[in-house]
């Protein structure tokens, strides 16, 4: 569920008051007066700190990832449906798993879980990686986790899908650097991160031209023929390809590719914001969060540049256009505003009012708030971030389930909740809060010499 493409083919107000000393917001619920009478009093929302709400969100949300991993392999789920949990309960997201991987570190950091289980687990997940089918070097989309064996993500998607792959790989890469100094035991973990993400062949995913593709199948080869390229999720899997020491790919493929030989510039603006980039199928406003995020998790974006544009820009105004596009509200949904606001891939409400899926963005406006969204993009906007989590976190009793807020919500529709998760929603959270407070997942990528490699033959400053 990750690819946009997929998709592509396809009142009363609550506000939230901030306490003097700037700490915790309160929310205020007004109610409407009935036959002249006086609202009732205003019923105060549950108050937290900054910090506590914080701690929360990772603790809660990296239950996803150690509390209801799939449960042969330990890899994360594609997703989790508290009410069904034998739904797909064996089908293993490999993007979902690198971003849990990356979760993990962030645990052992928190106190979540020792060093020790940690160890033990994610060497359970590696084993089970090395022995999954690969295709030229790349996992496909949806692995068994009872067996390794793909699962076809549709009729011609059933083998290599390098996107995924590259956000495996950023996951593993963090491992890499975070215990390949440690214990003997850690060495043998750290080496076996990194010698299955440089296994991946790369070039083989040029199919001879400059340019990326996203898959290939024994069965079809590249017959999808689905380019990589700007702006959307797909910047890490260009890194991971130069960085790569035997299977690199040039920088003709990625000025090309990603970059459409300096097309992939903007210069149209939303709210004062530029968009600096072409966003695609979603120039006029951008396009759904995820794209601020994923390859953003472990590259460090914030002095991140190359010939073509500054990334802490594109994303920092991506976010703050999707922000202010909830303030002004121009479709006149309940509740969205300065607190509750983020439009981005997720589960979505049907018109008959079951679940769904959809890349929601300003263009694609269904009324659907997905806490990913705004929460995942704390280090852009910090305090719009947290005053989105204060409201998510009043209305707890609705919105937190067992494994973190809930995927999506919908105020116009009598706050309907999706009552179910993504891994690839649940794991940002965590690793983009982590790296707002720290950097941790940042710093380890970041320093990575095969990375610096890659990001310099790119042409990237950082």
């Amino acid at each position: 569920m990750t690819k946009f493409y997929v998709v592509l083919l396809f009142g009363f107000f609550l506000t939230a008051c901030t306490s003097d000393d700037g700490s915790s917001p309160i929310g205020i619920s007004e109610l409407p007066e009935e036959n002249g009478s006086e609202a009732p009093p205003a019923v105060p929302l549950p108050v937290i700190s900054d910090e506590a709400l914080l701690d929360l969100t990772q603790r809660e949300t990296f239950k996803y990832f150690w509390d209801f991993a799939e449960s042969n392999s330990a890899a994360a789920k594609e997703r989790f449906h508290p009410n069904n949990p034998s739904l797909d309960a064996n089908v293993v997201t490999i993007g979902g798993t690198g971003f849990g991987l990356m979760g993990i570190l962030v645990g052992i950091e928190r106190g979540f879980v020792t060093r020790q289980e940690a160890v033990d687990r994610l060497q359970k997940i590696v084993d089970f990686l090395e022995n999954a089918d690969r295709f030229h070097g790349a996992w496909s989309h949806w692995v068994n986790g009872t067996n390794g064996r793909v699962i076809p993500f549709s009729p011609l998607d059933n083998g290599g899908d390098l996107v995924e792959t590259a956000f495996l790989a950023q996951g593993l890469v963090c491992i890499y650097e975070y215990f390949k100094n440690g214990s003997p035991e850690e060495v043998v973990l750290a080496a076996s991160a990194d010698r299955l993400w440089k296994g991946v062949e790369w070039n083989w995913y040029t199919n001879n031209q400059n340019r990326l593709l996203w898959h290939w199948s024994p069965n079809n080869g590249f017959a999808i023929n689905l380019e990589l390229k700007g702006y959307n999720e797909t910047l890490i899997a260009f890194v991971m390809a130069a960085a790569s020491p035997e299977y690199a790919i040039t920088k003709d493929v990625y000025n090309n590719g990603w970059a459409a030989n300096g097309s992939i510039r903007a210069n149209n603006s939303q709210y004062g914001f530029p968009l600096l980039v072409q966003h695609s199928g979603a120039n006029d406003f951008g396009g759904p969060l995820f794209w601020a995020h994923y390859s953003f998790l472990g590259l460090d974006p914030r002095q991140l540049s190359d010939e073509f544009v500054n990334y802490w820009e594109v994303a920092k105004n991506h976010v703050m256009i999707n922000y202010n596009y909830c303030v002004e509200n121009p479709l006149g949904y309940v509740d969205y505003g300065r607190d509750a606001w983020g439009l981005t891939a997720s589960y979505s409400r049907n018109a008959d009012g079951s679940l769904g899926y959809s890349a929601h963005h300003p263009k694609n406006d269904l009324g659907i708030i997905a806490p990913t969204a705004a929460i995942a993009s704390l280090p852009y906007a910090p305090e719009e971030a947290l005053r989105a989590m204060h409201f998510f976190y009043g209305k707890k009793d609705q919105l937190l389930g067992p494994a973190g807020f809930y995927d999506a919500f919908s105020p116009t529709h009598a706050y309907w909740t999706s009552e179910a998760y993504l891994a690839i929603d649940q794991g940002p959270q965590i690793i983009m809060i982590e790296n707002y407070r720290s950097g941790l997942l940042w710093n380890l990528f970041m320093q990575n010499e095969d990375v610096q490699r890659g990001l310099t033959l790119l042409g990237f400053n950082f």
